[in-house]
């Protein structure tokens, strides 16, 4: 049986454009310790331990790297606030991580390499860097907090890995409240299949979705 009730929202309403003033873009978990020209070269090699990432790290090489910082430029060039989130610790021995963080082994100590936003899409100014240690960002941090000061009612969303933390994140982010958009050509996860798995799971339930072109042609058209 389905009920009805008074509403002035429809399911429509998940496909709204942005409103750039009240819109931040979260770059999640785009980290030193997922990619890094060494860490790809090791992949490469025969018999590297390493060599199962290799799609994940050539993916995030050659179409998410490009695509987030096209992204992002868009958005710093329209006024729109871009913040980033990282695994990371707040102290050097892990022991303020979660116990699934734990039990996964994903651990990156306070300030470490590892830790750090890769910089080819990394924050510029004072861009806002929030470190978490937990899967979804809402978890284990004060980013609702922050949001709701920065007066943020729109979210656009992407990083790794689509079926882990940005699913997580993007599912925390609608069930506060918050109108969130999915990049998909800027997320990436260990398998394709895996990924476009996530990809339709959150399309048109937790967020639309939409590719780093649409989504900069959204952004100038709504900002002439």
């Amino acid at each position: 049986m389905t009920r009805t009730y008074p509403s002035q929202f429809t399911a429509q309403d998940r496909e709204r454009e942005i409103v750039p003033a009240r819109t931040a873009l979260l770059s999640i978990d785009m980290q030193n310790a997922e990619w890094s020209p060494e860490a790809i070269a090791e992949a490469r090699k025969p018999g590297s331990p390493t060599a199962g990432h290799l799609e994940f790290m050539t993916r995030i090489e050659e179409v998410l790297l490009p695509a987030q910082a096209r992204l992002q430029d868009a958005a710093r060039a329209a006024g729109i606030e871009v913040i980033f989130t990282t695994i990371e610790a707040l102290t050097q021995d892990g022991r303020d991580i979660s116990l699934d963080h734990k039990m996964s082994n994903l651990f990156f100590p306070k300030g470490s390499w590892e830790a750090k936003v890769i910089d080819a899409v990394g924050p510029k100014g004072d861009e806002i860097v929030i470190p978490k240690t937990s899967s979804g960002i809402f978890n284990s941090t004060n980013f609702d907090y922050v949001l709701r000061n920065l007066g943020i009612e729109y979210l656009i969303m992407y990083g790794v890995c689509t079926d882990q933390c940005v699913e997580g994140s993007i599912r925390d982010a609608a069930d506060r409240g918050y109108y969130v958009t999915q990049i998909e050509d800027c997320c990436a996860t260990y398998s394709m299949r895996n990924h476009e798995n996530s990809i339709r799971a959150m399309d048109g339930h937790f967020a639309r979705l939409r590719s780093t072109d649409q989504m900069i042609d959204e952004i100038a058209r709504l900002t002439k």
